[in-house]
């Protein structure tokens, strides 16, 4: 089964794949509604996953108990990074729902989490039993998060809504 299917690729609808490498008249990808329904999902539960992972930083820990929570935890520049990481994460993770700037926001997001992984969870391995269930619960997210920095933001967002409306049905967000 290669780019030229009955159903048509995904990438640019129906077509060969002469269509896929000629951008001079980009189309907007077509998606089942089931699939359709699934990007949005994910993106906006995401979304909401690090928006308020944001707010418990700035609300219930608060700022200065943040930047304590990674100084003690070995992260560096901990009085910079903490109130960085709240914002990124509440913004970030606002827009990312909506599906506004979602290649940035989740690049953005992505780094938090990696950042989190490496300095934070690692240590614990994979496993639960060793008290690993942060790490597959950080590695989740930030593989999600690297999904919509390389697929943009899918059908139902605010990117999508934007482009569209400045170049009809050639956005190619």
């Amino acid at each position: 089964m290669g780019l030229d299917t009955e159903e048509g690729d995904w990438w640019v609808g129906r077509g060969s794949v002469a269509s896929v490498t000629d951008m001079s008249t980009p189309r907007l990808p077509q998606h089942s509604s089931s699939t359709t329904l699934g990007w949005t999902l994910l993106r906006a539960v995401l979304g909401l996953t690090f928006a308020l992972h944001g707010w418990q930083k700035f609300t219930e820990s608060t700022i200065a108990g943040t930047q304590a929570g990674f100084a003690q935890m070995g992260i560096p520049m901990a009085g910079s990074v903490a109130p960085l990481t709240a914002a990124v994460e509440l913004v970030g993770g606002i827009l990312l729902s909506l599906g506004l700037g979602t290649r940035i926001v989740a690049a953005l997001l992505g780094l938090v989490a990696l950042g989190a992984l490496v300095l934070v969870h690692l240590p614990n391995g994979f496993f639960a039993a060793n008290g690993g269930i942060e790490f597959v619960l950080v590695l989740v997210l930030a593989a999600a998060t690297v999904f919509f920095a390389l697929a943009g933001p899918g059908p139902w967002s605010a990117d999508r809504a934007i482009s569209t409306k400045r170049t009809g049905d050639r956005a190619l967000v």
